[in-house]
């Protein structure tokens, strides 16, 4: 592939990039080992109104109350797999009691997600296994999180990093997702080389 001159310039770029994100590739590394390890929850809104960013929070919150009892065992993914239609059900549920009109869709499946930060500990991108559930034309802002290990609503970084080490993280995967500075920092850098190679080497 012949590339453009502009082009060549932001490769220059994606390069200069890449060299400040030293340990990148073992970064990359982390997050797929790390990756195997979560399921993570990302509830899609039907639109950015007001009132259906509230119903969003509504039906994470009908959605959590099924799945928390189902990734207590062994399998959580063949629990979750498993109880699809019992997950719908509760959305479908909680919607009809808010007198929504909006179809949902549930699905548990491989996703791409970006570099998401949270108020006690970050995610690098990449593909995650997602429990996705879609409300009405799924055009809202999202709600993610990770409902297996359930570490979303940990009250302190004590009990976070206690439901890591449950969910079968290791020390350094612990440090990877809740130390501040540098690792968020080589999240973004991941991204945008990422970002930057899709564009240069599209067809």
């Amino acid at each position: 592939m012949v590339l453009t001159k502009s082009k060549a310039i932001i490769l220059a770029a994606a390069l200069i990039l890449a060299a400040a994100c030293m340990g990148a590739a073992a970064l990359q590394r982390e997050q797929m080992a790390l990756a195997e390890k979560l399921i993570r929850l990302h509830v899609v809104a039907n639109s950015d109104s007001e009132a259906d960013q509230a119903v969003k929070l509504r039906v994470r919150d009908a959605v959590l109350a099924v799945t928390q009892p189902l990734t207590a065992g062994e399998d959580p993914y063949g629990a979750l797999a498993g109880a699809l239609p019992e997950i719908q059900q509760a959305a479908e549920d909680c919607l009809s009691t808010l007198g929504v009109s909006d179809a949902v869709a549930v699905s548990l499946g491989p996703e791409e997600f970006p570099t998401r930060v949270y108020e006690s500990f970050a995610l690098p991108a990449g593909q995650y296994m997602s429990l996705r559930v879609t409300i009405g034309q799924g055009a809202g802002h999202n709600w993610w999180c990770v409902v297996f290990p359930t570490i979303c609503f940990a009250a302190t970084a004590s009990d976070l990093e206690s439901a890591a080490v449950s969910g079968g993280f290791t020390d350094s995967e612990v440090r990877l997702i809740t130390e501040d500075g540098g690792y968020r920092l080589k999240f973004k850098c991941m991204e945008w080389v990422e970002q930057l190679r899709q564009w240069l080497f599209a067809s």
